[in-house]
């Protein structure tokens, strides 16, 4: 369908790819954002299109879920400060180091 100028896509409607290494981080998020696509942050971007796309390693689920509150509290500022998710940056976060 298109939308035309009418309707454009917002970050209401978004995609989430679930990686495992941050090998798999890089490829998406480098195809994803070239040919003028744009880095948001906190492991989001937006394609060429416009469309919204959240690249996603799941460790970062298991240390957010962490009973350790302080633990999983340094992995979460450490992510918002991040544009691509580094997976070692949420380890050392984690690890207070």
């Amino acid at each position: 369908m298109n939308g035309g100028p009418i309707f454009k896509f917002t970050e209401a409607i978004s995609f989430v790819v679930n990686c495992e290494t941050q090998k798999e981080v890089d490829t998406y998020w480098k195809k994803l954002s070239a040919d003028g696509g744009q880095e948001v942050q906190c492991g989001w971007l937006k394609d060429k299109f416009g469309l919204s796309w959240q690249i996603v390693p799941q460790i970062l689920f298991k240390l957010l879920a962490d009973k350790d509150r302080k633990k999983a509290g340094r992995v979460m500022d450490a992510m918002l400060k991040m544009k691509k998710t580094d997976i070692a940056g949420l380890k050392r976060a984690y690890a207070n180091r």
